[in-house]
């Protein structure tokens, strides 16, 4: 089966290492995976417009639902040459709902944007998926975009580490989360070592911030970062992600407001536990007991005294390796790009 992923899709962020290890499962399996778009020299992905050989269109939304190559004509040709039956809508970010407002962090900027989002999507196909085991539409259902790779697996070694924590993402909506890792710290800060965040945002505005957008997109304080001897590096390419987590021992794994408040999983949920690192989880347990299995929950930073695990995790990097060294047994059997990509065909089939 040929499956054309519609998606815009960005080097440094979001869903570029998934669109690539679906690219790679497919072929494993003797399927195809091609993204809608003009071919694109020196790009990582696999560009293609020719829509009449697709047996599917899978159209993966996350921060809009514009094309990223082409206009409306170009729209019209996918719906035109797939049938409804084999279209299938991936709403990532969980903007197919009403309009959500969660501590500043939101789906849409009004009603209207909802309203547009929901019928662009409703226009499109009758299966429409979120990557959440808790939809909030009758019409949703669970599928998990997102995926596990036992091949980014790295060795869990803690000798010679570059940083005590690093953090490798853009701050969007982030630095609520943040701000509370960082606060746990500063009981602690001597005992840390080096302190990194790897993406935009961070210590200046990021490239996309502007006044439209509201300000808990790209809240940031700079000067509270150079106090506390925090380290800020440029954003890096998707296959750089699990390489650069494993310079540090910890990692804390945070999630948007709005992604904390609809349980999404995102891509960084899966590569976290493959890096040289050990997870700390902001979220609340039974999410982590959900998504990495109950051995998990002793990697989940507790309301008070959080510095006291992080100690611990300092102190005994090597215990906590094998949770984690469980945590990607469970992953591979539960959430591998093998399984996901028979769950889409079957999707695409239903």
């Amino acid at each position: 089966m040929r499956l054309m992923f519609v998606h815009y899709v960005l080097e440094d962020r979001g869903s570029a290492q998934d669109m690539h290890n679906y690219v790679q499962t497919a072929r494993a399996l003797g399927h195809e995976v091609v993204l809608y778009g003009r071919p694109k020299p020196g790009s990582a992905f696999n560009y293609s417009l020719d829509v009449r050989a697709a047996d599917a269109a899978i159209f993966i939304f996350e921060w809009t639902t514009e094309l990223q190559d082409g206009d409306e004509l170009d729209l019209l040709r996918l719906v035109a040459k797939v049938p409804r039956e084999r279209r299938v809508v991936i709403d990532c970010d969980g903007g197919y709902n009403d309009a959500i407002s969660v501590v500043g962090d939101v789906n849409h900027r009004d009603e209207d944007a909802s309203r547009r989002w929901v019928r662009i999507c409703d226009s499109l196909s009758d299966k429409i998926y979120q990557p959440t085991y808790h939809p909030l539409l009758p019409n949703v259902k669970t599928f998990f975009f997102h995926a596990y790779h036992p091949g980014w697996e790295q060795p869990l070694n803690f000798a010679g580490k570059e940083y005590g924590m690093i953090y490798v993402g853009n701050n969007w909506f982030r630095w609520r989360a943040m701000h509370s890792i960082l606060r746990a710290l500063e009981p602690i800060r001597d005992k840390v070592g080096r302190i990194g965040l790897v993406g935009n945002g961070w210590d200046r505005p990021a490239p996309w911030a502007k006044p439209s957008n509201p300000k808990a997109a790209y809240e940031h304080d700079p000067d509270y970062l150079r106090r506390l001897g925090v380290e800020c590096e440029p954003p890096i390419r998707f296959d750089q992600v699990v390489p650069w987590m494993g310079k540090g021992i910890f990692t804390p794994v945070v999630l948007r407001p709005l992604f904390d408040h609809l349980r999404l999983v995102t891509c960084r949920t899966f590569e976290t536990p493959a890096a040289n690192v050990i997870p700390l989880f902001a979220q609340d347990a039974e999410y982590v007991r959900t998504i990495y299995g109950d051995e998990a929950l002793e990697l989940v930073l507790p309301n008070e005294e959080p510095h006291e695990k992080i100690l611990d995790v300092l102190s005994r990097p090597a215990h906590f390796a094998d949770i984690v060294r469980g945590i990607r047994q469970h992953l591979t059997r539960k959430y591998s790009y093998e399984a996901q990509f028979r769950e889409l065909i079957a999707i695409v089939a239903s």
